[in-house]
């Protein structure tokens, strides 16, 4: 008896505990993170459950609301920004986050010069601390998206006991979120448990686990035998069809606003042939990545603004391969004299679909008989360091918006600093102009035509070639609630839980 009473014990604990932590899984990787620094999905993710900005989106919307700031004022026709901080908000060790705090936050990602930087060099002036809870910001130009760049993690605020003033940090970061690390061992797991410091809501399951996987295959598995409970980033999309006739597992789509592309390094030859990278344009087959390897899971695009997003305009053409061998004909190839390229992907960072979509892509540029094209590969971190060096001349890339605006879709595409933290090298003053112009408006109706124009350019230039937009997904056990597929794309680790 006393026996079966002290298996009850422990079995009744182990029930407890199990609705104390959630598993969830991922093909992803973590770059770094130090918002300085970071700047792709995954590690912003995780920065956005255990860290916060001035502002915040309101959960399931687009609409930003007052996070550590709680009111600010715009003077100067837009030029300047005072931000009211609470004074209740500290990092997990107890130091207060204040307007020193803030300081020191912006003037290290602008010294800094990491891949985020631009976000805020390209368009601030100067910061100064008006006292210990006002921050005041001024500008170089008004700035109508501003306050969302203040929503992206490079305008979080870091513990200056921790975060080095001259250099990166690549350890575990000092939270201010909902979350702390607990644990992280780079590319086998991360544990995220709950911040008791933390002057907002208590996460609904106090410890997140999460476990990195080499594959969408042992990504399906683990959620299957029950080793993970949510499976997030990235499924191969046949296994998203297969899941949703099972019982146990339920399967979340949302709309998107990513979107998938080629990028050229305008600077590296052939490509610094506008008439080649047009060629290139005219020969790829969305349609055919669409079906072939997204099951229809996608939709193809044709600008680098998604479609569904105000100013977005259909500027890049149809498949047309006689147009492409003219064009090529024009640059001096031809079938005796072929063009040959290398075309780069990584293999996991955006799922195990990126092989095949590499091959697809491959196969539509070779039906023009002209182009000949070596598939060529690298690890995440490796591969950012290639695109960051120029090494590479024709590549895939994603996007994630780092703000819910036209403006992100197009500032860090096209203006000179953000094509340099992307690979493309592109440079165009006329085209950074009219961005300007455009972010100097605040309504939509008066954005637009120069969006309309800038698109237009990127057509003409081609320094990227839009592919497709994507659909989010995830699937997890019937039993895990809170899961959000948002517009922000913000997975929110910190409203799971277990029924």
């Amino acid at each position: 008896m006393r026996k079966f009473l002290v298996f009850l014990i422990v079995a009744l604990a182990l029930m407890v505990f199990a609705k104390d932590f959630i598993v969830v899984g991922t093909t992803d990787k973590i770059r770094s993170l130090d918002p300085a620094r970071c700047y792709d999905y995954f590690s912003s993710n995780i920065l956005q459950n255990v860290m916060v900005g001035l502002v915040d989106y309101k959960i399931g919307t687009s609409i930003l609301k007052p996070m550590l700031a709680e009111s600010w004022d715009v003077l100067d026709g837009g030029k300047t920004y005072v931000f009211h901080l609470r004074k209740d908000a500290v990092f997990e060790d107890g130091t207060p986050i204040d307007a020193h705090v803030f300081k020191y936050s912006f003037d290290r990602v602008i010294k800094l010069n990491g891949d985020p930087a631009f976000l805020l060099s390209d368009v601030v002036e100067k910061t100064e601390v008006v006292d210990d809870y006002t921050f005041k910001v001024t500008l170089k130009y008004p700035f109508s998206a501003f306050i969302s760049v203040l929503g992206y993690t490079v305008a979080y605020p870091v513990n200056p006991k921790v975060y080095p003033e001259n250099e990166f940090y690549e350890d575990v970061p000092s939270a201010s979120g909902p979350y702390r690390v607990k644990e992280w061992i780079r590319d086998v797991r991360i544990v995220l448990e709950e911040n008791p410091k933390f002057f907002g809501e208590k996460p609904k399951t106090k410890v997140i686990i999460i476990n990195f996987y080499e594959s969408a295959a042992t990504l399906r598995l683990a959620l299957e035998t029950g080793e993970i409970d949510v499976a997030y980033r990235h499924l191969d999309p046949r296994d998203i069809i297969d899941l949703k006739g099972r019982e146990d597992i339920v399967v979340y789509e949302g709309a998107s606003p990513q979107i998938r592309y080629l990028v050229i390094n305008v600077t590296q030859k052939p490509f610094d042939d506008k008439r080649v990278r047009k060629a290139i344009a005219y020969a790829v087959d969305r349609k055919r990545i669409i079906e072939d390897v997204f099951v229809g899971l996608a939709k193809p695009l044709y600008s680098l603004i998604p479609e569904g997003m105000w100013s977005h305009k259909n500027v890049f053409p149809e498949r047309d391969l006689e147009k492409a061998k003219e064009l090529l004909k024009e640059a001096g190839y031809d079938e005796k004299h072929p063009l040959t390229i290398d075309l780069w992907y990584t293999p996991t960072h955006y799922g195990t679909t990126e092989a095949d979509v590499a091959q697809v892509l491959k196969e539509s540029l070779e039906e023009t008989g002209v182009i000949k094209v070596n598939i060529k590969y690298a690890e995440w971190s490796t591969y950012i360091d290639y695109f960051l060096e120029g090494a590479m001349g024709l590549f895939l890339l994603g996007w994630y918006p780092d703000y819910l605006d036209p403006d992100d879709y197009v500032w860090p595409f096209l203006s000179e600093s953000g094509a340099k933290s992307l690979g493309s090298f592109y440079s165009n003053k006329f085209v950074e102009e009219l961005m300007i112009k455009a972010r100097g408006f605040t309504g939509e109706s008066a954005r637009i035509p120069f969006y309309e124009k800038v698109q237009n350019i990127l057509a003409e230039d081609v320094p990227y070639i839009p592919l497709w937009q994507g659909v989010a997904t995830c699937a997890a056990k019937k039993s895990v609630k809170g899961i959000l597929l948002e517009p922000t794309q913000i997975f929110r680790y910190y409203i799971l839980y277990e029924e």
